[in-house]
């Protein structure tokens, strides 16, 4: 816990990721400095740290970790490398924000959650979804119980034509751990949770599908194509998730789709009493007064500071305070679990009941 003094941050990754962060935190020069940055392309780090007036540029993330005038370390680099670096910074007595997903898969979750269960360390997932100004003021209402009990919900995130860098890591499954299941489809499924109360996940049933990108078909706009590289991972996934306490998830999502969609992510919940609808920045509240339906809309306001500057202050103020972080290495864990379970009953065809052992 840091009292009084600035917390300094080293950034590890100055890719597209990085700079966000890099420019979030820049801005908050009352609570915290930016003193260190690196990256496996080192002249991208010091083109980062040139930008952002950062005075350490480190050779490699080890020698990053290992400053001492870095207090927290903030990881966003490809999934493959997420529970190494985490895992490493937590036992020098690092704080960590995490990109998302937490791990590449269920067991390098699972080791991110147990060495922080043994750190003093504050471990955050960066899921920023969370701190949507429509989705804040749903979940208040959620939780001054005006939606009653949520039975059900539905949601997903349907790319047209949307496959991000073909043939890189995004697109090569021992790199990833997946396609838009794991990439978009997880910002989905960690918010749906949340909004849902947190219940817990206890088996799933799911399909995947890769019917774009083998043939190069689908491919979008963001990161460059590698086209000597390869694509083995899916392009749409669709699972149904089943909770403890009798209510259900669906969740759909895909890079690359026939189908006619406007690229937006949405959630609808659906409680005894009331329901919510979110779809990008606009969302309504549904209930029913005097037997007549009622609709109350939801925006975020004009001069909302967004919620990539939220999610950095409560990062900052976790640490401050020592208390845990609404995205917590266990929400992370439960994440990357119900994907490892969706990618085994597509393979298996069966229900995949979810193992909770730590």
């Amino acid at each position: 816990m840091i009292a009084n003094d600035k917390i300094r941050i080293g950034i590890i990754g100055a890719g597209n990721i990085g700079g966000v962060h890099a420019n979030e935190f820049s801005k908050l020069s009352d609570l915290c400095e930016i003193t260190a940055i690196t990256d496996a392309y080192l002249p991208l780090a010091e083109a980062k740290a040139k930008q952002y007036g950062i005075a350490g540029v480190a050779a490699s993330p080890e020698e990053l970790i290992r400053r001492s005038d870095v207090d927290a370390v903030i990881i966003g680099v490809p999934n493959q490398f997420h529970a190494p670096l985490a895992i490493q910074a937590i036992e020098a007595g690092k704080h960590v924000l995490l990109e998302k997903p937490m791990g590449i898969n269920g067991e390098a979750a699972k080791q991110i959650l147990k060495a922080s269960q043994t750190s003093d360390s504050v471990v955050m997932v960066g899921h920023q979804m969370r701190w949507e100004s429509v989705p804040m003021q749903i979940k208040e209402q959620v939780e001054r119980g005006e939606l009653g009990k949520i039975y059900t919900a539905k949601t997903g995130w349907f790319r047209r034509k949307g496959i991000p860098g073909w043939g890189t890591w995004f697109t090569q499954m021992d790199q990833s751990g997946g396609g838009p299941l794991i990439d978009i489809g997880v910002h989905m499924l960690d918010l749906a949770l949340y909004l849902m109360g947190n219940p817990k996940p206890v088996s799933v049933y799911g399909a995947t599908y890769a019917e774009f990108g083998p043939s190069r078909k689908g491919i979008g706009t963001w990161g460059k194509p590698n086209w000597e590289g390869t694509y083995d991972v899916e392009d749409l996934a669709t699972a149904l998730i089943k909770m403890e306490d009798g209510s259900t998830l669906s969740l759909e999502v895909s890079w690359a789709v026939h189908m006619d969609t406007d690229n937006t992510p949405f959630i609808h919940l659906m409680g005894s009493e009331g329901g919510a609808s979110y779809r990008g920045s606009q969302g309504k509240l549904l209930t029913e007064k005097f037997d007549r339906p009622i609709e109350t809309e939801l925006r975020k306001a004009e001069n909302d500071e967004g919620e990539r500057a939220r999610l950095s202050r409560h990062f900052l103020a976790c640490i401050r305070e020592g208390k845990q972080p609404i995205t917590s290495a266990l929400t992370g864990f439960t994440n990357n679990l119900v994907l490892d379970a969706i990618y085994e009953s597509s393979r298996t065809g069966n229900e995949v009941k979810l193992d909770w052992t730590i």
